[in-house]
């Protein structure tokens, strides 16, 4: 029999930062993993950009998340001797006068000035960008190589016997007098912790939680023309990783949508390429992966409203990688320091949508049952 403080279901970006904040806090962890080299967290290129979308607004408690994020993953670097994250500029190409206009009006917004450049300032010439209307030069971005994080962070789960490759089964987890669960008939964890991405529209205990599944696709591709020194961004990203690879992407899909990739992405994400560039490429790749969006576009933390020992720590999203070493610190003062989660990421906000069904009663442990 083995026990454990911690039962983590998934081992994406949001169960790897979680089993690494409980472990460093001297918990026990196991978790529990099916394999899939295209989930979103392999996926996903792993940008981090503290100032996105069409208003160019600064990205939610990016001067919080931002250096918590830096400090985990150059953590990892130093323990695992392999270097992950990467600081790089980012240039926003401005592909209107209105977003011109629009970067204008901020200009005075301190918070915000503290990750930009000043935006009046004519961008020095790169060969072969299309950059005729200028961009903005983000500060203090860049992105991180989630896939190998997570590879070197599994094989070292796997020697050390805290991270099993293999498939959740609800049906064998049981609860105790004690309040805590047996798995399978071998593993008493105290705890169950939810991180599952997508996949949690399968789970039989958080399926009332409004996550719906977001496709992302995108292209791996060679050039020995874009710059390498620099994250471009013009309605897609190009992230350089190395060597003349560059990540392109990615796609949004809401239900329905295909299953795998789609010659459709294909065509959009090569397109918005040679919006950026006038020089040529060549597509070496392309996959898919299932993003957890959530309704209000926070992620997803807390206990069930009815089984005090089963949590969530979810609906990450698109931002996973900027998010997920700050809000396992969060998740993790909620477990071992009854300090509620922030109430943007609270599921208490969903309480509502909760109604008491047989999957729930079936998990009590009798000592909770009523």
């Amino acid at each position: 029999m083995t026990s454990v403080d911690y039962l983590i279901i998934g081992y994406g970006i949001a169960g790897a930062t979680l089993a690494a904040e409980l472990r460093r806090r001297g918990r026990s962890v196991l978790v529990l993993d099916t394999p899939q080299p295209d989930s979103a967290s392999r996926v996903a290129a792993g940008l981090m950009n503290p100032v996105a979308g069409k208003r160019f607004a600064l990205a939610w408690r990016a001067a919080e998340l931002l250096p918590a994020a830096a400090a985990f993953y150059q953590a990892q670097e130093q323990r695992l001797g392999q270097r992950f994250f990467f600081e790089l500029p980012i240039l926003k190409l401005f592909s209107s006068v209105g977003e011109q206009n629009t970067i204008i009006a901020r200009s005075a917004d301190q918070p915000w000035q503290d990750f930009v450049e000043d935006p009046s300032a004519a961008l020095p010439v790169r060969p072969g960008v299309r950059q005729e209307l200028g961009g903005l030069r983000i500060r203090r971005g860049g992105y991180v190589r989630v896939e190998e994080l997570l590879t070197a962070l599994a094989a070292e789960g796997r020697q050390e016997g805290w991270l099993h490759p293999e498939t959740f089964d609800w049906a064998q987890l049981v609860a105790q007098p004690d309040g805590g669960y047996l798995y399978a008939g071998c593993v008493h964890a105290r705890h169950v912790v939810c991180c599952e991405g997508a996949a949690v529209a399968q789970n039989p205990y958080f399926q009332w939680l409004p996550v719906t599944p977001n496709q992302g696709e995108v292209l791996d591709v060679t050039s020995t023309s874009l710059p390498e020194t620099e994250v471009l961004n013009k309605g897609a990203y190009v992230v350089p990783l190395g060597e003349g690879r560059f990540r392109v992407g990615a796609t949004y899909r809401w239900p329905p949508f295909a299953v795998g990739t789609t010659p459709e992405a294909r065509q959009e994400l090569s397109q918005r390429l040679h919006d950026m560039t006038d020089q040529a490429f060549q597509v070496t790749g392309q996959r898919a992966g299932v993003r957890p969006a959530v309704r209000d576009r926070k992620p997803l933390l807390g206990t069930h409203p009815a089984l005090p020992n089963v949590h969530i720590f979810n609906g990450l999203g698109s931002k996973g990688v900027m998010m997920a070493p700050r809000l396992a610190q969060v998740m993790a003062d909620w477990l071992e320091k009854d300090l509620a989660p922030w109430p943007e990421v609270n599921i208490r906000r969903y309480f509502t949508l909760y109604s008491p069904g047989p999957a729930a009663t079936g998990l009590a442990s009798p000592a909770s049952r009523s």
